[in-house]
């Protein structure tokens, strides 16, 4: 008979294995790390862990545990990322300014909110349980989210140190040359989003809707270096016929002349990556572009990026197997292990890949009530939707119908491209 200790652990494990990881991730690091932010878009370390803590506070903790008290009266507003229907924020560029608290104070606050979380979870309020079980798996994908955030992030904080600090030690095997080839799609009306019933999706996800598409060729693999080495090679970042107005203007204000990360040292190729810089291999899938890089790069082919509904009437069709962050090779690769010959390679994983597709909401969206229905809904302007996840996606945060969104100048996440036709 189970013992109500072993009912506890596995009500626990989901919640205690999420947390652990986001740990696991600064184990790596030195203390003098937690603190960086080069630039407003990334944010420290030290923050992602309490912010992510912060949800569970707030969201689950408060409203829900009787007698609960707050770990820290100000962590509300210092950890707040974006909700105005909670309260203040602190603000985001000045996030590395907050050298108090210190790390061995954050993570207290982590360890004493999933104690209570625990507690919580080994004793749910039958009139509450659907609720707080809908809100610890949303914050539970919220900090898987936050664990590819602190990978891109403190990729690009330690890329700004002359020193280029490695982050992991590893070995990247050489690229494999695969012929560029496509997949012919006949289009028609087809169904997008998250079917009811089928497990979690953010609400951007839904409702699922009918859409038509027209005849279209798909790309059977990601570009890779060495294609985009050719358009750089004809001129691409000096050929302003190739990139929309915006794009334009961000190559010269920014000065682009490759994909960020990209090294020149005395004629050797040469990219930084997380375990360190390494030789570019033109095999491996190009990343770290931006939407206005990767649209310049298919008018140049001429082709073109798929819409989100091409990729995912694509993407239904196959498994979400290929890179992830369990591989523990935190640059793509392009290896994926589903491929048998007859199937598009790498449409999960190694690289995010932007879509045409603006972030809009779809027919009959609705956001969930309150604080939380600002997770998604309010960010859907001005912003491009990638699919399939990366390299540092965990395997099991990643699904079809999911929906990224980043702004079209964005280039610090692991982001590629594919080609389509028609």
């Amino acid at each position: 008979m189970e013992s109500a200790s072993e009912r506890q652990l596995d009500v626990t494990l989901p919640f205690r294995r999420v947390r652990e990881r986001s740990e696991h991730l600064c184990a790596h690091l030195e203390p003098d790390d937690f603190n960086l932010q080069a630039v407003a878009e990334t944010s420290p370390l030290k923050w992602h862990l309490a912010h992510t803590t912060w949800f569970f506070e707030t969201f689950v903790l408060k409203p829900f545990l009787a007698d609960y008290t707050p770990f820290h009266p100000c962590f509300e507003s210092l950890f707040n990322s974006y909700y105005n229907g909670i309260g203040e924020q602190h603000p985001r560029p000045r996030r590395h300014l907050l050298s108090r608290p210190t790390l061995d104070t954050v993570y207290s606050y982590r360890h004493s909110v999933d104690r209570a979380i625990t507690a919580l979870l080994s004793n749910l309020p039958a009139e509450h349980r659907s609720t707080i079980d809908q809100r610890i798996t949303l914050g539970l994908h919220h900090e898987q989210q936050h664990q590819e955030l602190m990978l891109t992030d403190i990729k690009y904080n330690l890329y700004c140190n002359p020193l280029l600090p490695i982050y992991r030690e590893a070995t990247l095997a050489a690229g494999e040359f695969h012929p560029l080839g496509f997949f012919s799609f006949d289009g028609g009306l087809v169904e997008i989003g998250h079917p009811p019933d089928e497990g979690f999706a953010y609400d951007n996800e839904s409702p699922r809707h009918k859409t038509w598409l027209e005849p279209f060729d798909f790309a059977d693999r990601l570009i890779t270096n060495g294609e985009f080495q050719a358009f750089i090679a004809d001129g691409g970042y000096q050929r302003p016929e190739l990139w929309l107005a915006d794009g334009w203007s961000a190559v010269q204000a920014q000065q682009w002349r490759h994909p960020l990360y990209w090294l020149d040292r005395d004629g050797d190729l040469l990219t930084y990556t997380l375990h360190g810089t390494k030789a570019l291999d033109e095999h491996w899938p190009v990343t770290h572009l931006s939407f206005y890089e990767a649209d310049a790069f298919t008018r140049w082919f001429g082709a073109r990026l798929p819409s989100e509904a091409e990729w995912e009437h694509v993407a239904s069709q196959q498994s979400t197997s290929g890179q992830f962050y369990h591989d523990q090779l935190l640059h793509p690769l392009a290896v994926d292990k589903s491929h048998d010959g007859g199937m598009i390679r790498d449409l999960f994983g190694s690289t995010w890949e932007w879509t045409a597709s603006s972030y809009h909401p779809y027919p009959g969206y609705a956001p969930d009530p309150g604080a939380l229905g600002e997770y998604n809904g309010k960010f859907m302007c001005n912003q491009f939707v990638l699919r399939g996840g990366s390299c540092v996606t965990p395997a099991d945060h990643i699904r079809s119908t999911y929906r990224n969104f980043f702004y079209p100048a964005d280039r610090w996440q692991f982001t590629g491209l594919r080609l389509a036709r028609r």
